[in-house]
């Protein structure tokens, strides 16, 4: 069995695990304040373009960080406004509401929202008389990658950013995985970029060779007071910080994480000739590592047996989207494979 179940199916990538090894028995102080996280900030900083009044803070995974970051950053009338595909809004269980903010979705295309639907959305709503009874406005949520593989190019982030500002409100950019949408080819957008158009983002490890671990950018004097003390009242401040700070420090040397994309992308983009060149049609077009394969039901049911794939939606009666998805661990073994069950 061969899977292209996600990009998180495989443990850390090797350089990190052997530093966790190398460090293992050192002792360090906890809770994120040792020597490897405040590397690891430093480094992140840099490779940001970003100055001393920029904020770096480790989180033990993707969920917690949206819902820390959301419920800290909100007051207790605002929500969120996000695309009805958006992550938060369809796979985190309710995890902002149970945090009690509100998402307010706004219909997506192939995952994404415009700062069009985002200025008509506002401006209808300050536009009721009755505004007052309805949940503000707050922050526009999106990902870099989206839920659908797609990115937003440069001038789609600075209209997006520019929209937040006249609305006074926040821009937050999910980054789980956010080396395949810098690394894709159809890309027109870095690491410096995504820093200098919105408020504040995080950059995933979780998808993108670590064993665990998400890194929140501040990007200038938006954090919000004892964050620490926020983290750890929302059940996610590991005690053995040490080990989300050894991972980022790692994944930060010698351009690791900008190879882990560029090499996820690479694998990608022979997964898409092999389906078609046998003929298989896509859900729709994905420049990064996840691919999105329309599948005859009984075809579906017989590789299945052979290799591991994701449920997307249902197409029609006879047919299913299905993605999958390469990351620094999918081999060529893995893809030759593919091409003889297909």
């Amino acid at each position: 069995m061969v899977s292209f179940a996600s990009d998180y199916i495989a443990g850390a990538h090797p350089a990190v695990l052997k530093r966790l090894v190398e460090t293992n028995l050192e002792t360090l102080p906890g809770y994120g304040t040792d020597e490897y996280c405040a590397s690891a900030a430093e480094k992140i900083k840099k490779a940001c373009g970003l100055g001393q009044d920029a904020d770096v803070y480790f989180i033990s995974g993707g969920t917690q960080t949206n819902q820390i970051v959301i419920s800290t950053m909100l007051k207790g009338y605002e929500g969120v406004i996000c695309a009805d595909t958006g992550h938060i809004n369809a796979h985190e269980a309710g995890a902002i509401e149970y945090f009690g903010v509100k998402a307010l979705p706004l219909k997506g295309e192939a995952g994404k929202i415009t700062a069009a639907a985002v200025d008509e959305y506002c401006s209808t709503f300050y536009g009721d008389d009755n505004h007052e009874h309805m949940v503000f406005p707050g922050m526009v949520y999106i990902s870099f990658p989206t839920e659908y593989g797609t990115i937003y190019s440069k001038e789609e982030l600075s209209d997006l950013y520019e929209v937040c500002r006249k609305h006074d409100m926040k821009l937050f950019i999910d980054g789980a995985r956010l080396a395949y949408g810098i690394e894709s080819k159809a890309s027109d957008v870095t690491l410096k970029d995504i820093a200098a158009l919105c408020d504040v983002f995080y950059i995933g490890g979780t998808k993108c060779g670590a064993l665990c671990g998400e890194a929140v950018v501040f990007t200038g004097g938006c954090c919000p007071k004892h964050f620490v003390n926020l983290i750890k009242k929302r059940g996610a401040l590991l005690a053995k910080g040490r080990l989300l700070g050894v991972q980022f420090d790692a994944l930060f040397a010698d351009d690791l994480y900008t190879e882990i994309g560029r090499y996820a992308i690479d694998m990608a983009e022979k997964l898409k000739k092999i389906f078609a060149d046998k003929g298989y049609r896509f859900f729709l077009e994905s420049p990064t590592n996840q691919q999105f394969v329309i599948l005859d039901n009984k075809k579906l049911k017989e590789l299945e047996k052979q290799v591991s794939f994701g449920f997307w939606e249902k197409y029609s009666d006879t047919e299913t989207v299905v993605r999958f998805a390469t990351s620094w661990s999918t081999t060529e073994e893995d893809l030759e494979f593919l091409k003889r069950v297909l």
